[in-house]
């Protein structure tokens, strides 16, 4: 590890247990137990994760609906206090500055968690378009400490000690509450896939993380019941990916538009104007190129992103973007951007894996049965 890494709130406790890891310039667990068993853990009961590397800005201000109307795609409007909707920034080309979720918490104050890679370029485009807005936009990243805690068995971890009714707290809905006698707010959200919550500890800083470390070890002690185990970025990985979710940098970009990545659900262009809408707009009217597809291996192999695909006859139509083994299918998994002319659901496509073209089809997110696993599953085994 080099001098210049920074470290979470909870990185002396990591160090003792984790196989640490240099992401986004932060020091984290990139397993504990292993990628598998962490990954199985969430898809079957309950897994705990470090997310305190995550971007975290306080927007307020007469004007921050109005703001945040104009810098994301989305509609905040929409939002009533305690709800949060998933969103981009895009450029004045409609290329993805970033992803991440919204939170109202009042009429004129709003949360924004983006992702770690990107805490300094956010807050920044921010600040830089705040202009003419009555805005203020405080970066409380380094007093903020955030746990992931997902899986079917999450709402049931955390309902033993938690001063308010989980069950009340709806998908993408949030609420304050306090845990091992720690304040908290709780925001029914997630990046595995599964049904959970992210929890953000106020007082919390970098130079006192008592409460980040105390609330760490009360959720663990409480998940004992259900198996719980602390997880890594190796697990986060593999789970975002079964669920089909991207992650910036390689599934996105600022030469990706969100209709392209298939995001054109948080893209709404009837609301008033917004920074790369009408770039948006033609892409929508004329209609995308490529498009973002599952790959699922028929043959044996793992793909990797920048291996090339190739349809039928032999003619490269995509690249993969993000591929995996699938710990859960016992599989390969992959997502690539396809020409729209070869994306159909079903098309048996070739991967070139090393100096091989191994067979796969193109599939639907998620790579899982919904109803089996998930935050939309049937039943909690």
């Amino acid at each position: 590890m080099t001098e210049r890494t920074i470290r979470t709130q909870l990185y002396d406790v990591h160090r003792q247990t984790a196989k640490l890891t240099v992401f986004a310039g932060f020091e984290m667990p990139l397993w504990y137990k292993g990628i598998i068993p962490e990954h199985l853990t969430v898809r079957n009961s309950v897994g705990i994760f470090d997310i305190s590397h995550m971007g975290r800005v306080m927007v307020t201000g007469a004007d921050s609906e109005r703001f945040l109307n104009h810098v994301i795609t989305n509609n905040v409007s929409t939002l009533s206090p305690n709800g949060a909707q998933y969103s981009v920034m895009c450029n004045e080309k409609g290329g993805i500055l970033d992803d991440f979720v919204v939170y109202r918490l009042e009429a004129a104050k709003f949360l924004v968690v983006f992702n770690a890679s990107n805490r300094e370029k956010d807050y920044n485009w921010l600040v830089k378009n705040a202009t003419g807005f009555d805005v203020k936009i405080e970066d409380i990243s380094n007093d903020v400490a955030m746990f992931a805690v997902q899986g079917p068995n999450a709402e049931r971890t955390l309902q033993q000690f938690s001063t308010e009714d989980l069950s009340k707290i709806g998908r993408f809905k949030c609420d304050h509450s306090r845990l091992a006698d720690v304040e908290v707010f709780l925001s029914r959200t997630g990046y595995t896939g599964e049904d959970g919550f992210e929890v953000f500890i106020w007082n919390a800083s970098l130079a006192r993380p008592d409460n980040a470390v105390k609330l760490w070890n009360s959720i663990l002690e409480a998940g004992k019941t259900f198996g719980i185990e602390p997880c890594g970025l190796g697990a986060r990985d593999t789970l975002r990916l079964e669920a089909g979710l991207c992650l910036y940098g390689n599934d996105m970009d600022e030469n990706t538009t969100p209709l392209e990545a298939g995001l054109g659900f948080v893209v709404k262009l009837q609301k008033e104007k917004f920074i790369g809408g009408d770039v948006l707009q033609r892409q929508k009217a004329e209609g995308v190129k490529r498009k973002r597809v599952g790959i699922l291996m028929v043959d044996q192999g793992i793909p990797r992103p920048k291996m090339e695909v190739f349809d039928q006859a032999g003619e490269k139509i995509g690249v993969l973007t993000s591929g995996t083994y699938s710990p859960l299918l016992k599989i390969g998994i992959g997502m690539a951007y396809i020409q729209v002319s070869n994306s159909q659901e079903g098309n048996v496509v070739g991967v070139k894996i090393r100096d091989k073209t191994a067979k796969a089809r193109i599939v639907a997110f998620p790579f899982y049965d919904p109803e089996e696993y998930g935050y939309k599953r049937l039943t909690v085994k």
